[in-house]
This record gives C-alpha cells, structure tokens and sequence, in this order.
C-alpha cells in the first residue's frame, strides 16, 4: 500500500489504528498490532502511573515499531502519566476528553505527535487550532465515551474533512478492510478500530466479556447516562438498571450513586457480566470470533485492497 499522511506521520506499513481502550489495550494487544503493521496503543484511562510505565517497558521490549499511549485528559494523575511518557520516550500521543490545548505544545516540544479524539466538527478545529498533529473523528456508533451529539461517522468524516487541513483518522462502527475503505473514500486518511481488537486473546479484557462482544447481536448496544458522560454499553442487568432509575427522572446526583466506582473494571476487567459496565461498539453485532490481533490486521488489509478492485469495476 502506498505510503499516506497517517502512515508518513507515525512511520507505519498500514493505516490501521488501534484505539486505546480501557481494560482491553495493555502492552501485548499494543506491541502485536504495532508488529502487524499497525499502530497499537496503550490504553493509559485504566492504569495508575506506575502500571503505564511498565505497559511501556514491556511493550518497547516487544516491539521495535512506532506504538503509542492514548491518555484520557481528565485523568487525575495526568502529571504523572505525561512525565512517565516524556521519561519513556514515547513517540505518539492520543488525547480525549478534554482540552488539547493544555498538553499539546509541551509534548510536542519533547518530539512527541499528538492526536486528539473528538466527536464533531467544533472540537476538530479547536484541536487543529491547538496543533495538534491529526485528529481522531469518532462517530456515534463507538463503544465507550462518546458525543453527545449522536453524529454518525458516515456523516463526522466527510464534515470534518470540509473543514480541517490536517490529517484525519476515522472511528467508530469500522472492523473491516470494507470498513475502512468507505472511510477513506468519505475523507479519512486512515481509521482508528477498538471493538474488533476487544475480541482478541492479546486484549487484557475479561474472556467473559470478549465471548459477550461476540454473541451480541445488532441492537444490543445503546447510549446512556448523557447527564454524566454518554456511554455506549452493551446491554445487561447494570444497563437495566440505568433505564429503570430514568423512568424516575432522577438527579444526577442518583445517576452518580447508581454508576458507584470502578464499574468498568468489574465489567470488562474481572468479568461481572450483570453488575458491569461492558462498553463496547454497535459494530460487535459484525464480530463473531475471537482471532489473533495479526490476523485481524492482515484481514482488513486483504479485504481492503479485495473491496478497492470491486469498486473500481462500478
């Protein structure tokens, strides 16, 4: 594949990203895509900085190509976590939740490119306007934290593109090499993929919660809790339980006690699939086996380069 911005920038044979998820995105599942030809990242929203340092250890030990350190800006150690990246020399930094403003230059100052995660065409040129290095545009069908805007990736990229001069990276509802090429024909130069590498042996999540990703169905993802964070979460007991407290109209006050602490770790870290909060993309009704994170690589590029002939016969 011939070289493109995204994969100029980060020094990468293919334009598949990894994302950073929360206890899925540990060294193993960063340095085997990174080893495929992607670029794998640590997911650092899950980890004290201690942890992250060691992820990064590991992961230098396991690959020797670029990978990167995706950090959460509303993360309480975020002092911490940015000295250990500067300390480790880590090339690449994708940012989320919050204002890239306040990292941005003095990563880049220590030869790190940043990439900042958004969800709609404002926050795409507040981040380029930052100077950031490329965005990520993340549509409504991801798994996870999300907009509240509830803006599709098929209609965020091409928005996005009309507007920004800088690289773009598109995620959200994309598992496939057919995936990623509609992406890039709306703009994208390259896509972003979380929910397909949940479904991995290397991913540090629970094997309860990666069989769960696999039997979901279309449907079994929805949005909720926008009064805190928007989240799409698969749907279980904890999810009931979220839709019977709305019937209340509660405060958020009641949301907060109902969410408690570290219900993401039970969910998709320790496994409790009833009292968990499994989040994951409306793109896992697609995902029918667990594979090796190689594999879903070098499947995408086939079926990349197999959809791109098909299309130039129209």
């Amino acid at each position: 594949m011939p070289k493109n911005k995204i994969t100029q920038l980060f020094n990468i044979q293919y334009p598949i990203i990894q994302a950073g998820m929360v206890w899925a995105s540990g060294w193993k599942l960063a340095s085997t895509v990174s080893n495929a030809g992607g670029l794998g990242i640590i997911g650092a929203g899950s980890m004290y900085p201690e942890i992250l340092k060691e992820h990064i250890e590991k992961c230098k030990k396991a690959t020797d190509k670029p990978f990167g350190v995706n950090v959460p800006l509303l993360y309480p150690d975020i002092d911490k976590i940015m000295e250990i990246i500067i300390q480790e020399k880590v090339k690449i930094v994708f940012t989320s939740a919050g204002n890239p403003k306040t990292w941005t230059k003095h990563l880049q100052k220590h030869g790190i490119k940043i990439v900042h995660v958004v969800s709609g065409v404002k926050f795409a040129l507040k981040s380029q306007e930052a100077g950031v290095d490329a965005v990520v545009a993340e549509g409504f069908e991801a798994g996870g934290h999300n907009g509240r805007d509830e803006t599709t990736t098929f209609t965020l990229i091409p928005m996005v593109k009309e507007k920004i001069d800088i690289p773009l990276i598109a995620a959200g509802g994309i598992a496939t090499g057919r995936g990623m090429l509609a992406a890039m024909v709306l703009g994208a130069d390259a896509v972003q993929v979380g929910s397909r590498f949940v479904a991995t042996p290397e991913a540090s999540s629970h094997q309860n919660f990666k069989e769960m990703v696999v039997k979901a169905q279309e449907g079994d993802t929805k949005l909720t809790l926008k009064e805190l964070a928007p989240v799409r979460l698969l749907k279980n007991k904890f999810f009931e339980d979220v839709q019977n407290l709305y019937t209340t109209n509660p405060s958020k006050e009641q949301l907060i006690e109902l969410l408690g602490r570290a219900r993401a770790k039970k969910g998709m870290f320790e496994g409790d699939l009833e009292e968990g909060e499994l989040e994951i993309g409306q793109i896992s009704g697609l995902i029918n086996e667990i594979k090796p994170a190689a594999e879903i690589v070098k499947e995408m590029m086939e079926e990349f380069e197999t959809a791109k002939k098909e299309v130039s016969n129209l």
